[in-house]
């Protein structure tokens, strides 16, 4: 044997013990992860409420734990509160809220869970070091609420901003040659107007003053105030901590020591006895079976977050915001309705909308899968548009009343890039066969013939697809009927209740117990929750699968890094722009009119 050989050998034989030295560690790493940790009588449950909170997010222990993936979900939230309901080790829970970037639906759902844990009689209380008005509520959903003596609550009220880059494209040379149906499809106006239309105005006004007043109306109740009294607060803000607990916005101005020392004594401990506390990750590695949870028939629950698109989800595990692909949410959906031990399937939709083709797919899905069982929606902050669309079908939808929902309609565009090819110095020429061939070049606006064809397309998939199936869906007499509703409109959850949209208020727990009563399970059986797609396991989160198109992942992740180094206020527009960028020019889209933040 050569020496080059041997030294071969001895590398090879090297690397082989290293994998196997590692794989036995991730093995033992495994074991004592998965080992449910003892949990002393009378703990009281730390629960931190605190990140963007998305519906699911597909992270074990491990991923978490070396690789800084995000476990907060708000499904995670909520089951963990279901827990300590029925735990009996739990004498109490503490909420650690820091800042929530989740939306207004989320923080009622949070809300609604803190409601149904106090019917246990337990303790629950909240701790803040400063918030804001979104944590501010979700605060005062628990028993008492505290914040730090430094700290500050800025209740200042509620802000929406609408930016519009119209001037910088006219510097740039670049015009957007758009169509969209409906005073309040207002999509396109971002990059094709300077100022705000009077449907976006219409718009914006309405849904800051419905959710201005559902949270002045529950923080009075909450803090026994009229709301009268929390408003002339809110116009007052900010307040320090002890100006807040004389106004009777909070209970105490203590540190957390103080707030751990409260609750002993709620608990009965002893002065020298040490509070037995439970963390947020350990209580996770509890399961709801061991808690007498979770049992029974089966309910499938599909989570859909993110823009619709074709293709693969991405469940930004490891990075990329998450997306809804049509080809993993209809295979989900199907496989659900196929397997004859779930008995209901619920569909948790998050979304903003997207492409009208993927979202119809998802939408034909539901309506087969409804032939062999009950399809129940619950729609999570956003089920708007395309959101709307591959929720319309649904045998129930339950919806927060926060949630932001409808603009059923449609738009399409495509950027004509003459003037900043001119700029730069750029000449092209087209060469078609077919007259229509060049419709989508980039370097013309559209001809008239063009544009009729591009409009009547719209105005097909708007008056023969979508609003009949809303009508069929939402059982309304005819056509027009939806279109007086519709028109691109955005309505919060209760307004889209009053409008014939959604048909009650909840959050995933009342939509399962909504499928259940459905499916004719008895009212005093449990059900067990599964979920469709199967969670990913760590080596398939790491390595992928053949079917899964990393580099389009790795791309997302490159683009999502980008625009988070730009300035914050920029961002909401370039993300639109990168999932605009995302669709094949002249797809027709089914998108939220605006991407809207309420602080």
């Amino acid at each position: 044997m050569t020496r080059g050989r041997k030294v071969a050998l001895i590398v090879v034989g090297v690397v082989l013990a290293l994998a196997l030295v590692v794989g036995c560690v991730l093995v033992l790493v495994v074991m004592s992860l998965n080992r449910e940790p003892e949990i002393p009588g009378n703990s009281v449950l730390v629960l931190k409420v605190e990140g963007g909170l998305p519906d699911y997010v597909n992270a074990d222990e491990i991923s978490s734990r070396f690789f800084g993936a995000q476990t907060n979900s708000l499904s995670s939230l909520l089951l963990q509160l279901r827990k300590a309901k029925a735990d009996k080790r739990v004498g109490a829970v503490l909420l650690d809220i820091g800042m929530v970037g989740g939306g207004w639906a989320k923080a009622e759902e949070i809300r609604d869970a803190v409601a149904d844990f106090r019917k246990s009689g337990k303790p629950i209380y909240s701790y803040m070091e400063f918030g804001g008005d979104k944590e501010y509520y979700i605060s005062t959903a628990a028993e008492r609420v505290y914040v730090m003596p430094t700290g500050d609550l800025f209740i200042n009220g509620l802000a929406a901003e609408a930016m519009h880059f119209r001037g910088s494209f006219d510097k740039l040379g670049i015009y957007w040659d758009s169509y969209q149906i409906g005073k309040y499809k207002t999509a396109p106006e971002e990059f094709t107007r300077k100022d705000v239309s009077d449907g976006e105005r219409e718009t914006l006004n309405s849904l800051l003053q419905e959710i201005f007043n559902r949270y002045v109306a529950n923080v009075a109740e909450a803090r026994h105030m009229s709301p009268d009294d929390v408003e002339a607060l809110i116009n007052d803000a900010p307040h320090n901590a002890k100006e807040a607990q004389k106004a009777g916005l909070i209970d105490g101005a203590l540190y957390r020591e103080d707030v751990e020392k409260e609750l002993k004594k709620r608990l009965g401990y002893k002065d020298d006895e040490k509070l037995r506390k439970v963390s947020t990750a350990e209580y996770r590695r509890i399961s709801a079976d061991s808690l007498g949870l979770n049992q029974g028939e089966l309910i499938a629950v599909v989570f859909a977050s993110g823009p619709i698109e074709p293709g693969k989800s991405n469940d930004g595990s490891f990075g990329g915001d998450q997306t809804i692909g049509s080809d993993t949410v209809v295979k989900a959906i199907n496989d659900a309705r196929d397997n004859k031990d779930v008995k209901a399937i619920v569909l948790r939709v998050d979304s903003p909308g997207g492409a009208v083709y993927p979202s119809d797919l998802i939408w034909n899905a539901v309506e087969e899968a409804k032939k062999k069982k009950p399809v129940v929606v619950s729609m999570s902050d956003l089920a708007a548009s395309g959101g709307y669309y591959v929720s319309m079908g649904a045998s129930k939808i339950v919806a927060e009343p926060l949630t932001l929902t409808g603009s059923i309609g449609i738009f399409a565009y495509k950027p004509v890039m003459k003037g900043f090819y001119d700029w730069i110095g750029v000449t092209s020429e087209y060469f078609t066969r077919g007259k229509n061939a060049g419709m989508f070049r980039e370097t013309e606006k559209f001809t008239d013939d063009e544009r009729k064809k591009f409009q009547g397309m719209l105005d097909n998939s708007y008056w023969n697809e979508f609003l009949p199936k809303v009508a069929q869906g939402r059982r309304f007499p005819n056509v027009e009927a939806v279109h007086q509703i519709a028109q691109g409109r955005v309505w919060t959850g209760a307004q889209g209740k009053e409008n014939g949209l959604v048909d009650e208020f909840g959050g995933l727990d009342r939509a399962v117990e909504v499928a259940k009563e459905l499916a004719q399970i008895p009212a005093d059986k449990q059900v067990r929750r599964v979920i469709y797609p199967a969670p990913r396991t760590f080596i398939q989160q790491i390595f992928g699968g053949e079917d899964e198109d990393s580099a389009s992942v790795r791309a997302e992740r490159q683009r999502m890094a980008l625009i988070n180094s730009l300035p914050k206020e920029m961002r909401p527009a370039f993300r639109q722009a990168a999932m605009f960028d995302r669709f094949q020019q002249g797809q027709m889209l089914a998108i939220m009119p605006f991407e809207l933040k309420i602080e």
